[in-house]
């Protein structure tokens, strides 16, 4: 895990000696110290073209006061952790300070070694997650609203509350519904994930609450439902927002009577679960179009969660591409392999509408087209750049231009190129290199047949 050397950290105090001593301490682990002795300096400094990592912060200076200054930095970066400093310690002052996005609150005098723990804590990346090595299943990240969130999650995890998890697709909030499950006592439990959106409304209905021998056609024997087999621990229901009014009454009864109603049976069945659900879906929208009951939304949102998007997060972009790129080197055997200049700089350019889920693919994809040591752009397909039969996605809002020479003779070329390294990746197995690409596994077997009639060329 990368640690929190080498950051660019901002001191704001009109007290000289302490911003030395700070600055010192500071520039000595291996950051970059930046001193402001008054609040108009503060504010030319937060005006350069390379954003601090960590800002430090009197709460009261001349000229202008430290509440003006973290305003200032979440107008232009939400995600850089702010702390504010005081001698005059004030519970107001405090929730004042976070709820204008504070990360700390601290009264002076600051020790060194509380100074220490600060830095530690607020620079350092968080990876948390059940299983350490499997990508897509840690939280990483150093932004300070995720590791909001996951005090949040921390702090409620034990409790019987129903979350409601909230975000776009691919921001991983399944991800934090199993991190809320790992820290509560029902870790020993079953996690039990439902997609509400995959299945028709009669087969969620037995999918979710079970059924009786004879209940309908087919069905041959009881069977015990989702809410049964998650019983001791947490049970997630995915794309709430896809679920049929008619099932959201009965998933409403379960939450206000503990107990579940077989489709065909004469006797509630009592659970013990704790629910969570996700949406990628504004809720609120659907309650006024009549598709989502109020009442329901508020029994799910006791505590409710929502994700930011990658593009609000930059700094867990390059993150995030250093992590996947370790995971998918070592699985292919491509020690060594390194993320180049060019190549991070479109990384941090693109959009990631998909949001971690693309990046994670397309580092995937990356890894698999390196030709060389060096990630380069000809190795980046982000996903509206794909071949075959995938809608495109918003393009970057600020995609710099790629050097033609470092890239395959044409398009043709390199979605062959891609195609090739991935049946190679996944032993000619179809199904999987077409998961691998994003694609179908019939899009996958016109490209192929395309290339044998025009080439007489058999890639697998």
């Amino acid at each position: 895990m990368p640690d929190s050397a080498g950051k660019r950290i901002l001191i704001v105090d009109s007290d000289l000696e302490l911003c030395k001593r700070l600055a010192g301490y500071l520039s000595r682990t291996g950051h970059q110290v930046k001193v402001a002795q008054d609040g108009s300096e503060a504010l030319v400094s937060l005006d350069e073209a390379l954003p601090f990592d960590l800002v430090v912060t009197a709460l009261n200076l001349p000229q202008a006061d430290g509440m003006e200054i973290l305003r200032k930095v979440k107008r232009r970066d939400p995600a850089t952790p702010v702390v504010i400093l005081t001698s005059q310690g004030s519970v107001q002052h405090a929730v004042n300070a976070m709820k204008e996005g504070a990360a700390d609150f601290l009264l002076k005098p600051v020790t060194v070694e509380l100074l220490e723990e600060l830095a530690s804590r607020m620079l350092r990346p968080r990876a948390l997650g059940s299983a350490p090595g499997r990508p897509g299943r840690e939280i990483v990240t150093q932004d300070a609203r995720i590791g909001r969130l996951l005090d949040m999650a921390r702090a409620v995890a034990d409790s019987r509350a129903t979350v409601l998890i909230s975000g776009e697709s691919g921001t991983g909030k399944e991800l934090f519904a199993r991190f809320l499950h790992e820290n509560s006592s029902r870790a020993g439990g079953p996690f039990v994930a439902v997609n509400c959106a995959s299945l028709p409304e009669g087969l969620l209905e037995s999918e979710l609450f079970g059924h009786e021998k004879g209940a309908f056609t087919g069905a041959i024997a009881r069977k015990p439902g989702k809410f049964e087999l998650a019983q001791g621990g947490t049970i997630l229901l995915d794309e709430i927002s896809e679920m049929a009014p008619s099932l959201q009454a009965k998933l409403l009864r379960v939450l206000q009577e503990g107990e579940v109603d077989r489709v065909g049976g004469k006797n509630p069945v009592p659970v013990d679960v704790r629910v969570v659900a996700t949406t990628n879906r504004d809720l609120k929208e659907h309650i006024e179009k009549g598709e989502f009951r109020e009442d329901l939304f508020y029994r799910l949102n006791v505590i409710p969660l929502k994700v930011p998007p990658l593009r609000e997060r930059p700094g867990d972009v390059l993150l995030l591409a250093e992590h996947f790129l370790a995971h998918f080197a070592a699985e292919n055997n491509r020690p060594g392999l390194k993320l180049g200049e060019e190549a991070r700089r479109l990384l941090m350019a693109h959009a990631w509408p998909g949001n971690v889920r693309e990046l994670q693919n397309t580092m995937e994809r990356a890894v698999l087209l390196a030709s060389g040591q060096e990630i380069t752009p000809a190795a980046l397909l982000f996903e509206d750049q794909l071949p075959g039969d995938i809608p495109p996605g918003p393009a970057s809002a600020a995609a710099p231009a790629v050097d033609a020479s470092s890239l395959p003779p044409t398009l043709r070329e390199a979605e062959k190129l891609l195609i090739e390294r991935a049946l190679s990746h996944t032993d000619g197995n179809r199904t999987h290199a077409a998961k691998v690409l994003g694609i179908s596994v019939r899009t996958l077997r016109n490209k192929l047949n395309e290339y044998k009639q025009e080439h007489g060329i058999s890639l697998g």
